[in-house]
């Protein structure tokens, strides 16, 4: 019991809680978050630590992927409890050393983190004590234009994360977003959407009963729409 009193605990925000600020040094210069990414998407995500073999593959994916994520109107950011100098000598080892499925000469130009102090990680949950007093956690914490936190996914150590998957997510918020909808297991994009469920026995019956254009019924609970 006394270990587990004196062992410390870090909050993290859930999802619909507004991003925790912050500033900090990165490999692209200060950043003040979230004030400079208002008006954008932002995957902050965290790594255990510099010169690791799944991160540098996970790095190499984000930066190949990072015009994709622009198109998106999307930025990354990343983040490990090292410093400027870790993470410049490492980038440059990417860039001038690795080849890992096709991508070489990868440059990562998205900032990554500066957090010796663990400010940053700790007010994120992305220090969990039973993984690691010493590394951040594989956390991915996707970030709306009005700066709330809108989907929160962790991973182990040991495991690297998909980079499609979180591309797919941001897709697919930003349709729910845009057309007021909601997407079904394993949607892509230009799959049928989910019309909202109706809130009285009213409007379930009009919702089966009414016909619209695209719009077809598994029961009153649960209808489609085609995607425009």
């Amino acid at each position: 019991m006394e270990e587990v009193k004196n062992q410390e605990t870090y909050s993290m925000p859930l999802i619909g809680d507004v991003a925790p600020a912050f500033k900090a040094k990165t490999t692209q210069g200060e950043i003040n978050f979230p004030a400079d990414y208002k008006g954008k998407w932002v995957i902050l995500f965290s790594h255990p630590a510099d010169f690791t073999p799944v991160c540098t593959t996970e790095f190499m994916t984000f930066a190949s992927m990072q015009e994709d994520f622009k198109a998106l109107n999307t930025e990354l950011i990343g983040l490990s409890i090292d410093s400027l100098y870790a993470h410049i000598a490492w980038l440059r080892t990417i860039k001038e050393k690795i080849e890992f499925k096709g991508m070489k000469n990868v440059e990562v130009n998205f900032p990554v983190i500066e957090d010796l102090t663990m400010e940053v990680a700790k007010k994120y949950g992305m220090v969990q004590p039973n993984a690691s007093n010493t590394q951040a956690v594989r956390a991915v914490f996707i970030i709306d234009p009005g700066t709330k936190v809108r989907a929160v996914i962790y991973y182990p150590l040991s495991n690297g994360r998909n980079m499609d998957e979180i591309k797919r997510l941001i897709l697919a918020m930003q349709k729910s977003d845009k057309d007021g909808v909601a997407t079904p297991a394993n949607w892509q994009p230009g799959d049928d959407v989910i019309i909202p469920p109706p809130g009285s026995c009213g409007m379930a019956k009009e919702r089966v009963e009414k016909e619209e254009e695209g719009k077809y019924c598994l029961d009153w609970f649960i209808c489609f729409k085609k995607d425009k």
